[in-house]
């Protein structure tokens, strides 16, 4: 697709943030965005926290201990974000896309392993369980939400982090399930230099004209 066909895309780098008000910035940006609203996708570091999904079961979190756990409004289960993790927020208009919801989530998770492939790891999908594997172990996880064809939340890609949390839970309600850092598979430690490769892979998926903001928009972090 070429630049004239192109969807243009905010990239907002939001730094390390807790992830509470991200969360409902995100529900802010989604709520009052109209037909001509341009597609934005948000990198964001976060700070120690469980996510639990709307159908989250409590009994997948072990034990805490000092990590608050927040109920969210996104599909799935139980998760973990913490230093070390590019966390990724596409708000896209799927009706503009003309994207369906199972080819939306198609289409990341293959951002994500054309990514690991730079470094030549071969990651994969795994049937009836979202997201992105290396070996069975888990480098990558997705929680998404659809308001009005209009998407937020979006993925994990563990690059450089340390796993411990990930002990005090069932991964995405998996028992055992084992988790992996792109850093550990041979990969890059540091974040900025997976971001535009993710970046890349994402824009190839969607079909979509990036541009970075030299600032950050109001996004009411703190409300």
């Amino acid at each position: 697709m070429d630049d004239m066909t192109a969807l243009p895309a905010r990239v907002r780098e939001l730094g390390r943030q807790s992830y509470e008000p991200v969360w409902r910035a995100m529900q802010r940006f989604t709520d009052a965005r109209g037909e001509t609203t341009d597609d934005e996708i948000w990198l964001v570091e976060h700070e120690p926290v469980f996510t639990l999904g709307q159908a989250g079961k409590p009994e997948h979190v072990l034990a805490a201990g000092d990590i608050p756990v927040i109920h969210v409004d996104r599909g799935g289960q139980v998760t973990y974000h913490g230093p070390g993790q590019i966390v990724a927020y596409p708000l896209f208009d799927l009706k503009r896309m003309k994207v369906g919801v199972r080819e939306y989530v198609h289409r990341i998770e293959q951002a994500i392993i054309d990514t690991a492939a730079e470094w030549n790891i071969h990651a994969e999908r795994k049937e009836g369980a979202p997201g992105v594997y290396v070996a069975g172990a888990k480098v990558a996880a997705l929680g998404i939400r659809v308001r009005r064809g209009c998407t937020f939340h979006g993925l994990a890609f563990n690059i450089g982090m340390d796993l411990e949390p990930f002990h005090r839970i069932n991964p995405c309600g998996y028992q055992g399930q084992e988790v992996t850092t792109l850093s550990d598979l041979g990969g890059p430690s540091g974040m900025d230099a997976v971001k535009p490769v993710l970046l890349e892979n994402l824009a190839r998926q969607f079909g979509l004209r990036l541009r970075t903001e030299a600032e950050l928009p109001d996004l009411s972090l703190a409300a």
